[in-house]
């Protein structure tokens, strides 16, 4: 699916869109250079599963947790921008996160991607040369 995301006032319609589409998958790994809006799109769509938590990038903490304000559901938000070896993830227990049926949304995959499990849906955000932004998965 392709999504086109053309400002940041269209950015709850896209997150929209991507909610309708989740189905049944739970790990989404995003990927996109740095400032292509992959934290912007993740807080648009936690807002829109209905987390009412000041969303932000857990680059320090690694991974925050919300809680959707209408279903109760748990949602995990990674970044692993910052990590320097993978057992650093290891030690975080990754498999309690990625494995419990929560949500989990993950930015710079591709520094874990061997831990990632093989059902993850690839996302990536590229930004074009007018600004907008294109969502794939």
């Amino acid at each position: 699916m392709e999504l086109r995301i053309d400002s940041i006032e269209t950015i709850r319609e896209a997150a929209k869109q991507f909610v309708a589409a989740l189905e049944e998958n739970t790990v989404f790994a995003f990927y996109g250079k740095m400032g292509a809006g992959k934290t912007t799109f993740i807080k648009a769509v936690c807002e829109e599963l209905g987390v009412e938590d000041v969303i932000t990038s857990p680059t320090f903490a690694i991974v925050n947790e919300y809680r959707s304000e209408t279903s109760g559901e748990l949602i995990y938000h990674f970044d692993f921008y910052r990590i320097k070896k993978i057992e650093e993830v290891y030690d975080m227990g990754y498999e309690d996160y990625f494995y419990s049926g929560a949500l989990c949304f993950i930015e710079w995959p591709e520094l874990i991607e061997e831990l990632l499990p093989g059902d993850a849906v690839k996302v990536t955000i590229e930004e074009e040369e007018d600004g907008s932004r294109i969502v794939k998965f």
